[in-house]
């Protein structure tokens, strides 16, 4: 019997991609840098900013040293920017994510949410409408761990009092997340209702049931 819903975050109860953009391509933009130049050294940062062993504000530092365009001004100017972004990404939330987690919660099974993100992003979903809504947050950036080791997942389940085969895990399938649940023992669903051919980088699989909707979660639910 499922006793816990536990949701990713990035593609599943939010997206980046109906707010405005501010990635690494905008980033050096802002920075001055040419975005062949910027890019991989923003993306050799990814583990460190997922596993909270450097900030948003650290990697954005030492890239502005390295590319010989550090000024404190700029460096605040683009962290704010980048928060903001990811502020904005709840202005345009499925219209059922809010009735879906309502009626999860009216079920009275317990609700958790396992993300990688980064410095910004746990700022911002630690304040956010969801913060009271979950009763676990684990957060890549907190733990030191991210999906998919099995290790973030056996956290999250600790914290929730569950054991696998009472978890439905939902998420969009970045960074392999839905393979580690399944293979945990977790009912795994892929959320498909923010992506977007061409746009969004995750994309529908025929290899795990599929939830067109938000509510359509609920009937993956023991009846």
């Amino acid at each position: 019997m499922i006793k816990a819903v536990i949701f990713d975050v990035f593609e599943t109860l939010i997206t980046h991609y109906r707010a405005p953009l501010y990635f690494g391509t905008q980033m050096a933009a802002d920075a001055g840098v040419p975005a062949s130049e910027w890019l991989p050294l923003w993306r050799a940062t990814e583990r460190d900013r997922s596993t909270g062993v450097k900030s948003l504000e650290d990697v954005l530092a030492e890239l502005l040293r390295t590319s010989d365009r550090f000024d404190p001004a700029l460096l605040a100017h683009m962290a704010q920017k980048r928060t903001a972004t990811v502020k904005a990404c709840f202005d345009h939330l499925h219209p059922d994510i809010l009735p879906l987690l309502a009626a999860l919660r009216a079920r009275g099974l317990k609700l958790g949410i396992i993300s990688n993100c980064f410095s910004e992003e746990a700022a911002v979903l630690r304040q956010s409408i969801f913060a009271p809504q979950f009763d676990a947050m684990c957060l890549s950036y907190e733990l030191g761990v991210m999906k998919p080791d099995p290790a973030i997942y056996r956290h999250c389940m600790k914290m929730l009092d569950v054991a696998p085969d009472e978890c439905l895990f939902i998420g969009d399938g970045g960074s392999r997340e839905l393979e580690a649940a399944r293979k945990l023992g977790m009912t795994a669903v892929q959320a498909v209702w923010y992506l977007r051919p061409g746009v969004t980088p995750s994309q529908p699989r025929e290899d795990f049931p599929q939830a067109q909707t938000p509510m359509d979660i609920l009937n993956d639910l023991n009846p």
